[in-house]
């Protein structure tokens, strides 16, 4: 594996312990500011929408600097935000603090998917891309369940210091093993001819896939922590090895999903989001049973995660004219839906729905995905098959 890839890998690793470790501590957030659940949880979705803004309009304001020099900046991003996370002493404080953070986000991921991608054989970019986002399971296998630890044992801003820390390791790593190349080269009007890439529907369908696929996942796991704690029944204590299970799920399906993406894209795609949307109705009946819940919960992250190198992949497929642009724009969705789960997640709980409510969200969600997917997938089969003929017709006339 090229160092590059463990340099970026290593990005990740903070940037998703940051993003999603509260999701462990949001009792003692909520407790800590006197805000509800639900209210804590806003600090998911807000972190997500400046991911979702962020990822496009950075990705685009940077895409004429020199790669290296642009990540190394949004990881200096990451620590200050961190940092003020860490002192935060009120609640719009620490939002301020998590919105600065997520400014980073969408851009590093989208420029390392391209940089990524580049540094290995066309044949295996998906599984180039998935190594990459590796970062962003480990944190989860490793990061959360840790962090989470962490907080209940010291305090939950403890967490936030260790991952300033961890930002400032990630940065050297950045420093030590990115190559530092120049940026592609930007005629005049080559911005305009990047969004000209984003005429073609697939693209827009492929974003739409992320956003409701990956809002599914979080429409249930923003709220983890009170639903295994109060449909569960399960001790706070036993949280972090619930996200264990969770994050070993997403090492499991981010790996295999690059995989398969690499071999049959749209058919990896609607495989992996029809079983999403059976889990996850599963994960609302059985979530009672503390052991259901366990294995549940690990296939949600298996295959929640599983699609997430392919979604990633099937952008820059049919938007190759403009691939930093796309990405960038790509993780814009995957935080929107993030934000969308999350979002729709409170708004069943304060509803009076109860804690179980943002995993039917999630399969609604899920569903909506499958859909688009479907849509997407014959679209482009047809065309394919026009496209097949054409050839054949046109030398049948000749002759």
């Amino acid at each position: 594996m090229p160092a590059g890839l463990a340099a970026l890998a290593l990005g990740g690793f903070g940037i998703g312990l940051t993003e999603f470790v509260i999701l462990g501590l949001l009792p003692e957030v909520a407790a800590d500011f006197r805000v509800t659940i639900p209210q804590a949880g806003y600090l998911v979705s807000g972190y997500a929408l400046s991911v979702a803004v962020g990822g496009v309009l950075v990705t685009a304001g940077t895409a004429h600097l020199r790669p290296k020099r642009v990540l190394v900046g949004l990881m200096v991003l990451f620590v200050i935000g961190n940092l003020l996370s860490a002192i935060a002493e009120t609640y719009s404080a620490m939002m301020v603090g998590r919105v600065v953070a997520a400014l980073c986000h969408g851009a590093f991921f989208g420029i390392g998917s391209v940089l990524a991608a580049s540094l290995v054989p066309p044949q295996r970019k998906a599984q180039a891309i998935s190594i990459m986002f590796l970062g962003l399971t480990l944190a989860n296998v490793l990061g959360v369940p840790l962090g989470t630890l962490l907080g209940q044992g010291l305090g939950w801003r403890s967490t936030f210091w260790t991952i300033t820390a961890i930002g400032v390791v990630a940065l050297l790593g950045l420093l030590a093993f990115i190559p530092d190349r120049t940026a592609d080269a930007r005629p005049p009007g080559q911005l305009r001819r990047e969004l000209a890439a984003f005429r073609d529907g697939q693209v827009w369908l492929s974003i739409l896939v992320t956003v409701f696929g990956f809002g599914a996942m979080f429409g249930a796991f923003t709220y983890i922590a009170p639903i295994l704690t109060q449909v569960t029944g399960l001790p706070d204590g036993a949280i972090p090895w619930m996200l264990v299970l969770f994050g070993v799920g997403l090492f499991a399906g981010n790996l295999a999903g690059g995989r398969a993406a690499d071999r049959d894209l749209d058919r990896t795609l609607l495989t992996l989001l029809g079983s999403l949307t059976v889990v996850l109705v599963g994960f609302a009946l059985v979530v009672g049973n503390p052991w259901a819940a366990g294995i549940a919960l690990f296939l949600l992250g298996a295959v929640g995660f599983a699609s997430v190198p392919g979604m990633q992949m099937r952008v820059l497929e049919f938007a190759s004219a403009a691939p930093t642009l796309a990405s960038g724009v790509n993780i814009s969705a995957f935080n929107t839906g993030n934000a969308i789960g999350a979002w729709l997640g409170g708004v069943t709980i304060a509803a009076g729905y109860g804690y179980r409510s943002p995993i039917v969200v999630g399969a609604a969600l899920a569903v909506v995905a499958l859909a688009v997917m479907a849509l997407a997938a014959a679209s482009h089969r047809r065309l394919a098959q026009r496209q097949a003929t054409a050839p054949l017709t046109s030398s049948t006339t000749a002759h």
